[in-house]
């Protein structure tokens, strides 16, 4: 299967909702294993969210409502 990202959240806590999210909208969704680990914890950083290649584009209409444009 062939990951996608569907969007990129400003840490692994917010990523962690946008996949249950999506979960709940019957997708399958998971963090960037490389983007979520951290030695102190959960990571502050930014972190991809990833769905099947095929899925990509409704997830990201999805989650649209919930990323914030750059200014």
């Amino acid at each position: 299967m062939k990951w996608e990202v569907a969007g990129v959240a400003p840490d692994q806590i917010t990523a962690e909702i946008w996949c249950d999210i999506l979960f709940q909208e019957g997708f399958t969704a998971m963090i960037e294993p490389r983007d979520a680990i951290s030695f102190m914890g959960v990571s502050a950083l930014p972190c991809r969210v990833m769905v099947p290649e095929d899925m990509a584009e409704e997830a990201r209409n999805i989650l649209g409502g919930y990323i914030e444009p750059p200014e």
